[in-house]
């Protein structure tokens, strides 16, 4: 399952390391950040539920931007 979220982030370089960083969370296949469009695609593993794997991509994101947020 892939979902789309909104997502504020300050630079290009950030929204690549949160892509990075995203796809490292348990239950997530794959990542893309786009800092043009301020969206984040999230590609979900079989059996995970997004609204439990979201708050721990949200953690990460904020590891490497502390005021990062993500609208899910």
């Amino acid at each position: 399952m892939k979902k789309t979220y909104k997502i504020e982030v300050d630079c290009a370089n950030c929204a690549n390391k949160m892509e990075e960083v995203t796809k490292t969370v348990t239950g997530v296949k794959d990542a893309t950040v786009n800092f043009m469009t301020l969206k984040m695609i999230v590609e979900f593993e079989e059996g995970f539920i997004p609204s439990g794997v979201m708050p721990e991509v949200l953690k990460k994101c904020r590891k490497v931007e502390s005021d990062c947020e993500i609208y899910f």
